[in-house]
């Protein structure tokens, strides 16, 4: 489920629904790395649901700050190249093998209290690139492949966009393009993720393999649900 409201009740609504997991959004939300660590807090106290955070731009200096604020999982948007994936994973990692800025009282060190931090964050971080255009599908195992990437997220919206058809990530082309990503990552035994408000084509996209796929936006259910509502009892 996405998060895009920027309220940590709302994250933790979701959390506590019975997802797998729970992405909050700061690329296309109105959500601010100050509004991560309180979304962060509240899906922690649902055990059963792991957090992942988009961010807003495959940035060493903001993917360093959500890892410091403890975000573990991360979402990297507009991955097109390896180069591009390789950027990402050297900010997840501290040096030699990244560029990762080391700090010793950090929310993800418990401010001190586990020493040993720096050598283990590597194998208790989760990175997921985002593919999202024409370039990226042209050759998303040079991208998935690259060590240090976890999974591959197939963005609909841009890639409809990329492929000609925007606003339309339902199109024949569009969705034969998807299909056709999840069957390649697979080939090359990376997991791979989609969003899909629409539930036949969720459940196809996990049939043919997706490992993590995403069902909803809050805010998009929230209208829907509200103009339900005001149809059911309008009068005239």
């Amino acid at each position: 489920m996405w998060n895009a409201i920027p309220q940590p009740m709302i994250a933790g609504l979701l959390a506590g629904c019975g997802f797998d997991w729970v992405l909050v959004d700061t690329e296309h939300a109105p959500m601010e790395v100050r509004d991560v660590l309180p979304a962060l807090q509240a899906i922690a106290a649902h055990p059963a649901a792991s957090a992942v955070v988009r961010v807003a731009i495959n940035d060493r200096v903001l993917i360093k700050r959500h890892l410091d604020q403890g975000a573990q999982s991360l979402m990297v948007p507009y991955a097109q190249s390896r180069q591009e994936a390789e950027q990402a994973v050297r900010a997840m990692r501290y040096p030699p093998r990244g560029v990762r800025g080391v700090a010793g009282i950090t929310r993800a060190r418990r401010f001190g209290l586990i020493p040993d931090c720096i050598a283990c964050a590597e194998q208790e971080l989760c990175l997921i690139v985002q593919v999202e255009t024409r370039a990226g599908l042209e050759r998303p195992e040079e991208i998935a492949t690259v060590e240090g990437v976890d999974g591959v997220f197939i963005g609909p919206a841009d890639l409809a966009a990329s492929l000609g058809f925007p606003g339309q990530a339902g199109h024949p082309e569009v969705a034969a393009a998807i299909e056709g990503a999840i069957a390649r990552l697979a080939a090359v035994g990376v997991p791979s993720g989609i969003l899909s408000t629409d539930a036949a084509f969720a459940r196809r996209c996990m049939a043919l393999g997706t490992a993590f796929t995403a069902l909803g936006i809050d805010v998009a259910l929230l209208a829907r649900a509200v103009g339900a509502l005001r149809a059911e009892v309008a009068c005239g």
